[in-house]
């Protein structure tokens, strides 16, 4: 604290002693005027050097005017180039449109591609109208050199006259550098995004500002032409800067608001409070400013040790670092455009994959900008003098905030490639599906898709989201013991419905059942209607809706698979001839095979496979054929009304163990009459046959 008061003190010591100076100067300017000689001497060296002067400003106007319609011919030029740029500006693409933030974000860099490019196309015309200007200064340069040494009797007069001609270039060609950038006659090769407006008023001042620097150069020069000693010069030089930095002062107090109003944040990012916040930020910007502007007049009025230095290198190379990363940002969101961008011979080979990439543009879009603003900072801050580049490639720190970074993101650019790769993968296994008319295997794939995505999904969240939170320095370990013990007290506690998710994965998996497929579970037949992970789905005939889950099924019986078995299965009488009745079965079937509506539906002919059992109630015969799936019993319910007119026809006659007879419809009859046939051996005295039994009246 002592150290820094001490020099605080000489510095004010410094700065006090310039106004004593300034008395000095006072002194010796009353000295020169009250001497003749030098007075005459300072008299005919001013006169002579105001009128080669003059003359010399009258050549350079003329020759400004004849310059007139080379600027308007490079105008133009630069006004169909813009259109040009305009003109071939590349419109969002279609698949870009299906995507509202993939399509402002796209709009958005093509609009900023397009400003950097119209800007870089406007450098050649600007420097050409430059130099179109500098023609005429350098006309009054060769004027003023050559008068000084033709038209001038005095060793003063030439010097005097040589130093306010190089005051005049001097403040010409920094007006004429500044001017380059708004060109207030010619927008369309205005470096500047400003109004015509604001162009019109930064010229003008300009004539004011640039006024100092003409000044500064005539003291340094006449100071010693003249005899003044160092000591006012310099004085005089500090109080002309200082001035030059009052009128600075008073031009960024009459620029503020338009500088704050192009400072503000775009009408999107305005919505959010951060950026209102900064929105409100930036209308004091002007205060920084004008501290910034006093500060660099007092660093170098009070000569402290390397201040002006140090300031003139960081506004060189903050300004290269900005103008670099504007480039730089333009070639990496190009290259980021070219990346998105799908072929049409890739989106036809994989349709829908523009869609999906556009879907990842903004958050690509958002990570591209926070690196190039991330590098950017570093080297703004290492041009300021901050060691910014060694504290994040050496610093134990900085590593560690790299590294961070960079595995967060090779992370996540990791998951969304697997993410993506499987889903097309799926996508393209559910498409070749479709294709080759195996519908079966495309819906069984669709039905297990949501739970595949759903566990992916679930992998890649708990790995990313491990990695992003081990490399931010939060210990995982008890997160994962936690989360370790909670999964398997979620397990033990709902057993069933994980019992469900297994189990209907493993039968959606094995293609046990489908949706339209008719089935037999846990004892309930119908047609399946919906399938998930967990439940079964079953309509069966009489309209009701069954919900059964996976756990309860212990077997699935399928009769939509491969093909369905009609067997035909009745009892005949023992006299009736196997054979015969085998032929009438094959001939009905061969008959009805001939038929529209159910050829296509029988796939073999009837097949006799004998006799299974033969006792007192008859034969039993025993047959079958092959249907397509899902269709016996249509087939069947066909079959035997066909058999039943048949075998009526050939009279094939069945065992009957009783014989009832409907006598209430017989006339003359008005009860029932049943008789039993009885084919027991009759009893000694009695008649075989069937005993008379009194009729019941009903």
């Amino acid at each position: 604290m002592s150290s820094l008061r001490d020099r605080l003190l000489v510095q004010a010591q410094h700065f006090v002693a310039l106004f004593g100076d300034l008395v000095f100067v006072a002194h010796w300017t009353h000295t020169v005027f009250t001497d003749q000689q030098s007075r005459g001497i300072m008299l005919d060296a001013v006169g002579r050097a105001t009128f080669i002067l003059l003359i010399a400003l009258m050549a350079e106007h003329v020759i400004s005017l004849l310059l007139r319609r080379p600027l308007k011919s490079v105008t133009a030029r630069a006004i169909a180039t813009e259109h040009r740029l305009a003109m071939t500006a590349s419109p969002a693409t279609p698949q870009a449109m299906n995507d509202m933030d993939a399509q402002q974000a796209q709009q958005q860099d093509a609009q900023a591609q397009h400003a950097t490019l119209r800007l870089l196309a406007r450098v050649p015309y600007s420097l050409l109208h430059l130099l179109i200007k500098l023609l005429p200064v350098g006309l009054f340069l060769a004027l003023g050199y050559a008068f000084a040494s033709l038209l001038t009797t005095t060793h003063q007069a030439a010097l005097v006259t040589i130093t306010l001609t190089n005051a005049y270039v001097v403040a010409r060609v920094v007006y004429l550098l500044m001017e380059t950038l708004f060109v207030p006659h010619s927008p369309a090769i205005r470096l500047c995004n400003a109004s015509d407006q604001t162009a019109f008023m930064v010229t003008r001042w300009l004539n004011f500002l640039v006024a100092a620097p003409s000044v500064v150069v005539c003291l340094s020069t006449l100071g010693g032409v003249f005899d003044m000693p160092a000591r006012g010069t310099e004085a005089i030089i500090r109080t002309v800067v200082l001035v030059e930095h009052v009128l600075v002062a008073i031009f960024t107090w009459r620029v503020r608001m338009h500088v704050a109003a192009a400072l503000q944040p775009s009408e999107r990012l305005r919505k959010q409070p951060f950026w209102m916040f900064m929105g409100r930020i930036v209308y004091l910007w002007w205060v920084p400013a004008m501290f910034f502007n006093f500060a660099l007049w007092l660093i170098w009025a009070t000569h402290i040790s390397g201040g002006y230095e140090w300031i003139i290198r960081t506004v060189i190379l903050t300004t290269l670092v900005i103008i670099l990363s504007r480039l730089f940002s333009l070639l990496a969101y190009n290259l980021q455009n070219r990346l998105f961008h799908i072929s049409p011979t890739l989106e036809a080979r994989y349709p829908g994959l523009q869609a999906r990439v556009n879907h990842y543009y903004p958050i690509a879009r958002k990570t591209l900008a926070f690196l190039l603003s991330f590098v950017t900072m570093v080297l703004f801050l290492q041009s300021l003098g901050l060691p910014a580049i060694h504290f994040f490639l050496h610093g134990r720190l900085g590593t560690k905030i790299i590294a961070a970074l960079l595995t967060v993101l090779v992370a996540y650019t990791i998951a969304i490639i697997v993410w993506e790769g499987v889903n097309a993968a799926l996508q393209k296994q559910i498409d070749h599906f479709d294709a080759t008319a195996q519908e079966g295997r495309a819906s069984r794939l669709r039905t297990v898709l949501p739970i595949i995505k759903t566990v992916l999904l679930a992998i890649i969240v708990i790995i990313v989201a491990v990695t992003t939170l081990s490399q931010i320095g939060i210990n995982v370990a008890p997160l994962l013991t936690g989360a370790g013990i909670m999964g398997a007290a979620i397990a033990f506690g709902a057993q069933s419905l994980v019992k469900d998710f297994i189990t209907g994965f493993f039968m959606l998996a094995e293609n046990a059942v489908q949706v339209g497929d008719w089935v037999t579970a846990s004892g309930i037949s119908g047609t399946v209607e919906h399938l998930s992970i967990r439940t079964l789905r079953l309509r069966s005939v009489n309209g009701d809706l069954h919900i059964i889950p996976f756990s309860e099924v212990s077997s699935i019986a399928n009769t939509s698979r491969d093909y369905n078995l009609v067997v035909t299965n009745f009892m005949i009488d023992l006299s009736e001839d196997p054979q015969r009745v085998a032929t009438i079965l094959h001939e009905e079937l061969e008959e009805l095979r001939k038929t529209t509506r159910y050829g296509h539906l029988i796939l073999t002919e009837f097949s006799f496979l004998g006799i299974e059992q033969a006792d007192g109630n008859g034969a039993n015969f025993l047959g079958a054929f092959r249907t397509t799936p899902g269709s016996k019993w249509t087939v069947y319910r066909a079959y035997y009304s066909r058999l039943a007119v048949r075998m009526n026809k050939e009279g094939i006659k069945f065992p009957t163990p009783s014989n009832i007879n409907l006598l209430a419809n017989v006339p003359g009859a008005s009860a029932l009459d049943i008789r039993l046939k009885d084919t027991t051996p009759p009893i000694s005295g009695q008649k075989a046959g069937p005993q008379a039994v009194p009729p019941q009246t009903t």
